[in-house]
């Protein structure tokens, strides 16, 4: 399973891609801004978005569609990942579009369950 996380904090990134080597089978590449993603995105061909609400320039309630057009993939699982409050952002994520939403610093067994469910079990160890 390929992982596009979009988020300008590097801590967060960082806590992200080590989270992930828990995982079996995941790929993470990183992007630091909405422009820097789009121009990776078709490269990696990711299987799943994880995206910052707050980016430098645009949110992710943008740039998620605009990822999605892109990789001709208008069902791409895609997460919001913020350290907002849940209760805030998780109806409006969910009404832009994404799959879920994670609270930072993100939760290690949750993460790996979510990626777990959608490799169909792969990324699970």
């Amino acid at each position: 399973m390929r992982v596009l996380y979009i988020d300008d904090d590097r801590i967060n990134t960082l806590l992200f891609v080590e989270t992930c080597r828990f995982a079996h089978a995941v790929e993470v590449e990183t992007a630091g801004t909405g422009a820097e993603a789009l121009e990776l995105a078709p490269r990696c061909r990711p299987d799943l978005l994880v995206i910052d609400l707050h980016l430098p320039d645009t949110t992710g309630y943008d740039l998620l569609p605009a990822l999605r057009a892109l990789l001709g993939q208008a069902n791409l699982p895609a997460f919001l990942c913020t350290a907002d409050e849940a209760p805030l952002v998780e109806q409006p994520a969910r009404e832009a579009g994404f799959t879920g939403c994670w609270t930072k610093p993100v939760e290690l067994q949750r993460v790996l369950g979510e990626l777990a469910r959608l490799s169909g079990g792969a990324a699970a160890r």
